[in-house]
């Protein structure tokens, strides 16, 4: 696992599983990329010009963005073969560990990122599924008032199913997005050969034109043209389930010249008939396979949705891992895949949300306005990211870092200013779901931090403590006492509560404490450390990186034996301290009185370290203690 377990597979079915996990939302953009585009509303005239620069826009912003940005740049930028924003902070922060200024600047602009992620991960789902049901009504207008019913009843049926997990009709997703992949590429050509005039849109003339030409109108027309290339930052997210050959070939072998072929069949189409912008994509098929199509859309969308929602999960499971937000109950809904999880806690925040954007906007047009702000703003995260990794973590010249990173900033800020036009029409929504995850996640992060030092101060130096501990020994009982404590230089409370309540020792004492790191694997020989502190008693520190399980019972009875500490669980207990905390006003060194109560809040209803560490339930004693922050 440490390696990955991308090694076991062959490239050609990785490609094919890529193709259905890593590109199901990118793939499905151009049912509402072009639409978006030449909406009238912009103000820009839909005569051969205008279309030509429009589909050049969008075929420079896949070439940018996805193909130079992401396939060529930042998928270098792995975490020990991890993506994802989460990977990238841990990649950058590592990076400049000997430059203490840019910690705090590097860690605000990951977290924002990840919380942006969110925003993305609740507006795939929306717009994509009500973009692919809206076809029906191109067919006939009977089928209007059952667009947002069907859509939702869609989505509620693939949020119930994520308890089960993926594993059963994963197997379809990649067979699926070929047909769509290849159906999009049909249409395309059938158009282009109609229109071969379209072609022209390959000069990249055009595109500077269209974005330059119009004046305001431009700018603002940049905010649909990125709809297009929604869903590239799940390229570098889940790279590290396929490896970077399996996405790079799905790539530039498949997906890139479907997409290309499909935005320049439906520019051929508004050249030929600028009445078909109602729905360019589904007019851009002949009658006949309307309803296929549907269903094929329908079908593809529910996998990007899949991919996003199974997204989500990762990047939580990495968050708490990392310290960013509380403990969840996580299940693993494979025995063999360990990637494959299930939250129940964010599946149903993230469906409340999802009906939220659904029936709050009631079209994928409205939501458009909307899905660029996330998208483009988790990419600036990582573009800004990529520069600290490639200048200090690789050691690049100061220029090349300048001119590479440079070049895709000013593009993504081009983008994020256009999308930043439209927070009123509803770019509001996943800036707020933005700012309100990442008050969260650095209101967590921040009060574990003061927790750890109000602990601190209140207890004493284990190893001291137990010198003059041993002075005059405490009656000792048979078995193993496992005090789990976050502090390992400090005595736990719940030790303290034991020897004050009752009176007496277990003959064997283990410190454990649980420690995450920054990279997505640690090997099994590098988990655990021991160190004896005398008198059968041993401090035992587990590693587990953001991408592992922290499963404590597998790594006392397999991997601790091979550190001369052999555990029989059925002789021993497992001691926790459960802290409460208590907000205080005034406290030196603490938060806003707000905060304060939010995080006490999160801490009470974090779940439960019995679960998430997987240490046997009925071996637990739990003790409580008070804590003012």
């Amino acid at each position: 696992m440490a390696n990955g377990p991308h090694l076991k597979q062959s490239r050609a079915a990785l490609t094919l599983l890529a193709l259905g996990v890593v590109y199901g939302d990118i793939g499905t953009s151009p049912l509402y990329a072009v639409k978006e585009t030449f909406a009238p509303g912009h103000g820009i005239a839909l005569n051969v010009e205008n279309i030509l620069g429009g589909v050049s826009a969008i075929f420079w912003a896949l070439m940018i963005v996805v193909s130079l940005k992401y396939v060529v740049l930042v998928m270098r930028a792995d975490n020990r073969g991890e993506g994802g924003i989460m990977a990238l902070l841990a990649l950058a922060l590592a990076s400049v560990k000997d430059r203490q200024q840019w910690h705090k600047p590097l860690l605000y602009v990951g977290v924002f990122g990840a919380s942006l992620f969110y925003g993305d991960a609740v507006l795939t789902p929306a717009i994509s599924v009500l973009s692919a049901v809206e076809g029906l009504e191109v067919g006939t207008s009977a089928f209007k008032p059952y667009v947002l019913p069907i859509s939702l009843g869609l989505l509620v049926a693939l949020f119930l199913l994520q308890r089960r997990g993926t594993a059963l009709v994963g197997s379809l997703f990649g067979p699926i997005c070929v047909a769509w992949f290849l159906a999009l590429a049909a249409a395309g050509i059938w158009n282009i050969v109609k229109n071969p005039v379209v072609l022209q849109a390959l000069n990249p003339n055009y595109a500077l034109h269209f974005a330059t030409g119009h004046g305001f109108a431009s700018f603002v027309v940049l905010g649909s043209v990125l709809l297009a290339v929604t869903g590239a930052e799940a390229l570098y997210a889940d790279m590290g389930h396929f490896g970077k050959s399996a996405v790079r070939t799905a790539w530039f072998g498949l997906v890139a010249p479907a997409l290309v072929l499909n935005y320049f069949g439906q520019g051929a189409l508004l050249i030929a008939d600028p009445k078909a912008i109602e729905n360019p994509f589904y007019l851009a098929y002949p009658a006949w396979a309307l309803y296929p199509m549907v269903a094929l859309a329908t079908a593809a969308t529910v996998i990007a949705s899949q991919a996003m929602i199974s997204g989500a999960y990762s990047i939580t499971q990495q968050a708490i891992q990392l310290g960013y937000l509380p403990r969840m109950n996580i299940m693993h809904t494979s025995a063999k895949t360990a990637g494959q999880i299930y939250i129940p806690a964010a599946n149903w925040i993230l469906l409340i949300a999802v009906f939220a954007a659904v029936i709050g906007f009631g079209s994928s047009s409205k939501l458009a306005a909307a899905y660029g702000v996330a998208v483009i703003g988790t990419m600036l995260s990582t573009s800004f990211l990529t520069f600290f990794v490639i200048r200090y973590g690789w050691g690049y010249p100061l220029v090349l870092c300048i001119f590479a990173t440079g070049f895709f900033l000013s593009v993504d800020t081009a983008f994020f200013s256009a999308a930043m036009f439209k927070v009123l029409e509803g770019g509001w929504f996943p800036l707020a779901m933005g700012v309100l995850v990442f008050t969260v996640m650095t209101t967590w992060r921040r009060g574990r931090s003061i927790l750890f030092d109000r602990l601190r101060r209140s207890t004493v130096p284990l190893e001291s403590f137990l010198e003059s501990l041993f002075r005059d020994e405490p009656h000792r009982v048979p078995g193993t006492a496992v005090f789990l404590t976050a502090t390992p230089e400090v005595v736990p409370h719940a030790l303290l509560h034991n020897l004050y309540h009752n009176k007496v020792l277990h003959e064997r004492v283990v410190f454990l404490t649980v420690q995450g790191r920054d990279v997505p694997w640690v090997p099994f020989d590098e988990r655990v450390t021991v160190e004896p502190l005398g008198h059968h008693c041993f401090r035992l520190t587990l590693h587990f990186g953001f991408m592992n399980r922290p499963d404590v019972t597998q790594a006392l009875s397999e991997l601790c034996p091979d550190h001369g500490l052999d555990f029989d669980l059925m002789q021993t207990s497992f001691f926790l301290s459960r802290e409460r905390v208590i907000p205080v006003a005034g406290l030196t060194g603490g938060m806003a009185l707000w905060r304060e109560k939010l995080f006490a809040a999160m801490q009470r209803n974090s779940g439960s370290a019995v679960e998430y560490f997987n240490i046997p339930a009925n071996r637990v004693i739990e003790l409580g203690t008070q804590v003012e922050i």
